[in-house]
């Protein structure tokens, strides 16, 4: 079982990166993508562990999902991979996570 990462998802991971540098310092910035890329360590051994992101139903693709702080990790499973498909920001309209997530299938 591995991790793949969609360039998607790679890109907003980028763009949270650079917020928290620009608005805070590098340090909690390197801190914050630690933290997220920390908590889909546990999706290799249970892949399954998060639960079905209620807002992608209408997909058909059974999304799941991690939280960490106060991103929302968006994934799905594949024989032997796991597929993260973005990182939102909870503190957003969820609505965005539709029009954002389809385009990346």
């Amino acid at each position: 079982m591995k991790i793949i990462w969609t360039d998607f998802a790679i890109e907003n991971l980028k763009d949270i990166f650079d917020y928290y540098a620009l608005k805070a310092n590098k340090k909690v910035a390197h801190q914050i993508r630690k933290q997220i890329l920390d908590s889909t360590k546990q999706l290799l051994q249970n892949p399954e562990s998060g639960p079905v992101e209620l807002n992608l139903e209408k997909s058909k693709a059974n999304y799941r999902y991690l939280i960490s702080g106060n991103y929302k990790i968006i994934y799905k499973t594949h024989p032997n991979q796991i597929v993260i498909i973005d990182i939102f920001d909870a503190r957003q309209d969820p609505g965005k996570m539709n029009d954002k997530t389809r385009n990346t299938k």
